[in-house]
Formats: structure tokens, C-alpha cells, sequence
């Protein structure tokens, strides 16, 4: 891939990102913070917990996070013109 194409592409990555997220996307990435803060919650527990709640703690931190970042990413298309 070209220099000049690679730079173009993180620029638009960077563009999008700085753009304003959409109201329901905003809702939906802090739902993600708090299912991530419950998961952290559940494995950083001092009790003993049975394996199976610890790991679903972990898969809890998992889908948080991706919630979080997918739609922290995304916006609406006015607001960023992407070009090829």
C-alpha cells in the first residue's frame, strides 16, 4: 500500500473518530461502560466465586469494551465524508 494512501486512510480514521456520535450511540456506548464495569466488578470480587461467574465477568468485560468502542466510531453520515 502507498505511503500517501496509508496516511490518507488514518487521517479519515482520525476524522470520523473526532465527530460527533449520534444520540443513540451515545446511550449505547454508556450502556457498554457499564456492562465493562460490571464484568471488572465480578472479577476483581475478594469473594470466592464459583469459575463459571468469573468467567462470564470476563466475556462481560469483553462485550463492554467492543459496545464501547464500536460505537464510539460511529457517526452520522453527514458529519463525515470519507474519500476513496
Amino acid at each position: 500500500m502507498n505511503k500517501k494512501k496509508l496516511q490518507d486512510k488514518l487521517k479519515a480514521i482520525g476524522k470520523r473518530c473526532q465527530a460527533e456520535t449520534p444520540p443513540f450511540f451515545k446511550k449505547l456506548r454508556t450502556v457498554g461502560l457499564v456492562i465493562a464495569a460490571v464484568g471488572t466488578t465480578v472479577v476483581a470480587s475478594p469473594l470466592a466465586l464459583p469459575a463459571a461467574v468469573i468467567t462470564a465477568g470476563g466475556y462481560l468485560i469483553l462485550g463492554g469494551s467492543i459496545m464501547t468502542a464500536v460505537s464510539q466510531a460511529a457517526v452520522s453520515e453527514q458529519d463525515c465524508e470519507i474519500e476513496d
